[in-house]
């Protein structure tokens, strides 16, 4: 599973949700985000930018 140091998701109406430090799954319903906040389910997805500024854990 993909770990991202900042998520972004822009939705179809052109809005943007930022999340930090996130493991994340595409799907074909969106895109399922797993934070320090809990778990979270997006359908309205129009395009994602994950940014990971270290290195990944082996």
């Amino acid at each position: 599973m993909p770990h991202a140091d900042t998520l972004d998701i822009v939705h179809h109406d052109d809005t943007r949700t930022r999340f930090k430090d996130v493991r994340y799954q595409h799907h074909r319903n969106g895109i399922r985000i797993w934070s320090a906040d809990g778990e979270h389910a997006i359908t309205d997805v129009l395009m994602t930018q994950a940014y990971r500024q270290r290195e990944a854990d082996k």
